[in-house]
């Protein structure tokens, strides 16, 4: 059978062949789309819970979001929407991107000079945001290796404080005086998490006369035993506490050291309960102390 002459005129391709084909190739590139988004839900989506479907449990991606056993239900839930998110936008991109070129071929245009000239200013954006190229990579990074999550407390060098909120190019802290920071991504070169499975409250206790040093070793024994079985802190502290007796000697005086190892953040309560019940004891005993300070915590 014989195709219609008016079917093969150069008025019906320009009006009705090309239209048609590049209306279904839009909507051809939204079905895909959206099939590819429902794809990236349902891998992100279980593994915020902890667990992951068994036919993408071998994904190395995917698998990232539940290996850290740090990583709490919060934790998960927002670093598997921000990773999702990322894959979306990826995914997308891509999508449109070959349904333009696809177009671009329906219409007679040439793709080869077009893709070459893209290629070349391709290149020339990337000289030119290298630094914005490499706040996203190290973005991507930090949140696949859960380096640190909303609420932590950490130090990247320029700036320290709790975690507000992470971003792919930006990190924002807020410190203890309340000044917010916005630190990029690329340019952070380490960081030390405190908050991250657990922490240690460290008392340090300096008694200026030697004569009362063995008395005052006894006293922070007793008061360290009466923090950790006090039931208002007793559920925070997860291993047995450490008095290590002399520290160090210096100008001030003998330093007697004590160690509690909690829970993740509450290191800072356990400390100050300690540092209350510490100080009331000594002053009941005539023990004389020049300073009792908590050093810089690990963890």
């Amino acid at each position: 059978m014989s195709t219609p002459s008016w079917m093969e005129s150069e008025w019906f391709e320009l009006l009705i062949d090309r239209p048609a084909k590049i209306v279904l190739t839009i909507a051809l590139a939204f079905v895909v789309r959206w099939l590819v988004h429902r794809v990236i839900d349902r891998a992100v989506k279980p593994s915020s819970l902890g667990k992951v479907p068994g036919a993408l449990a071998a994904s190395r991606a995917v698998n990232a979001l539940t290996d850290s056993p740090a990583a709490t239900a919060e934790r998960r839930e927002t670093r598997a929407k921000t990773v999702g998110s990322l894959l979306k936008s990826v995914a997308s991109i891509t999508i449109f991107a070959i349904a333009v070129t696809m177009m671009l071929e329906i219409l007679g245009l040439p793709i080869g000079p077009l893709l070459t000239g893209a290629g070349v200013l391709g290149v020339a954006l990337g000289f030119g945001a290298q630094s914005l190229v490499k706040d996203f990579v190290s973005g991507i990074f930090m949140l696949l290796e859960d380096q640190y999550g909303v609420g932590d407390s950490i130090d990247v060098g320029p700036a320290s404080g709790t975690v507000e909120s992470v971003g792919l190019r930006v990190t924002q802290l807020r410190d203890s005086s309340g000044t917010v920071w916005y630190v990029r991504n690329g340019e952070i070169l380490r960081v030390g998490n405190h908050s991250q499975q657990w922490s240690k409250a460290v008392l340090d206790v300096t008694v200026t006369n030697p004569a009362d040093l063995e008395r005052a070793q006894q006293i922070l024994s007793e008061q360290v035993a009466a923090v950790t079985a006090d039931p208002l802190y007793a559920e925070l502290v997860i291993d047995k506490p450490e008095v290590f007796g002399l520290e160090r000697y210096d100008s001030s005086g003998a330093v007697l050291r004590s160690v509690i190892k909690t829970k993740a953040r509450q290191h800072t309560k356990v400390n100050r309960a300690l540092h209350s019940r510490v100080l009331r004891a000594f002053a009941q005993e005539n023990i004389t102390i020049t300073s009792i300070e908590s050093p810089g915590v690990s963890r």
